[in-house]
């Protein structure tokens, strides 16, 4: 079984577990949600009783607000469904026994874990275009269009910023049976990342940096730093890279 197969089998999977379907309509939503509520945040303070007086100290909500909120989402809920997804992608099969069976084809392990990984990208990256459709809609609607272009562009970095933790948590998974430990050990790399990203002076290395770089680009801001960029590519080959290397010499 060649790696086009492994990969179509991987898509079909993602569709049968209705992995594609959550993840398209948890995204979609956030995406159009996060301008709305940029929009709606003055409003919900005025109306509450407790907080009214505080709704003239917050000024009125612009187009930089819904691109935050929305950026803010994105990259949250993003990276939880990266995990999730991966968590089981090779564990779950060593322990019940089906990664022995599909490798018995023949087929490359190398090729299985590949498979795995861009069946995860493509169903985050259809995800990701329909909360991008739903969130340049509203934004439009509610604020003002936006550049095409340079918002193109936002999400792309915001995708890749997600398969960084696809493929750590792949990683983890080619380790062990148990997906909970996988999805631990990525769990235990997002907080050393978010660590180093609060570091004076260290913070530009970590791929955290994407989120603040995509925000720029929407903006069109200049941006000098793009190490959170490489630094991000690398560790997704560094990761698959690893996944193999531990994978191929397990006994199934």
């Amino acid at each position: 079984m060649n790696l086009w197969s492994a990969f179509k089998k991987e898509v079909l999977e993602q569709a049968r577990t209705k992995k594609l379907l959550i993840a398209v309509i948890l995204l979609a939503a956030f995406g159009m949600l996060s301008p709305l509520m940029a929009k709606l945040i003055p409003d919900i303070f005025a109306s509450i009783p407790s907080l009214a007086s505080y709704s003239s100290l917050i000024p009125p909500p612009t187009v930089n607000d819904a691109v935050a909120q929305y950026v803010k989402n994105l990259t949250q809920f993003g990276v939880l469904l990266a995990l999730l997804f991966s968590m089981g992608a090779v564990a779950q099969e060593k322990d019940k026994g089906t990664a022995a069976m599909v490798l018995s084809k023949p087929m490359p392990r190398s090729s299985f874990l590949i498979a795995k990984f861009m069946a995860v990208s493509l169903t985050l990256a259809i995800a990701m275009a329909a909360a991008a459709i739903g969130g340049y809609y509203y934004t439009y609607f509610l604020f003002e269009p936006l550049k095409a272009t340079a918002f193109l562009e936002m999400n792309g970095l915001l995708l890749l910023y997600m398969l960084v933790y696809a493929a750590v948590t792949l990683f983890f998974s080619s380790l062990t049976r148990t997906q909970f430990v996988a999805i631990g050990g990525a769990a235990g790399v997002l907080i050393v990342f978010n660590i180093l990203a609060a570091l004076p002076n260290l913070g530009k290395y970590a791929p955290e940096a994407m989120i603040s770089n995509a925000i720029a680009l929407m903006l069109g801001q200049p941006i000098s730093n793009w190490w959170g960029l490489w630094v991000g590519l690398i560790t997704i080959g560094v990761a698959l890279a690893g996944a193999w290397l531990v994978f191929r010499r397990q006994e199934l």
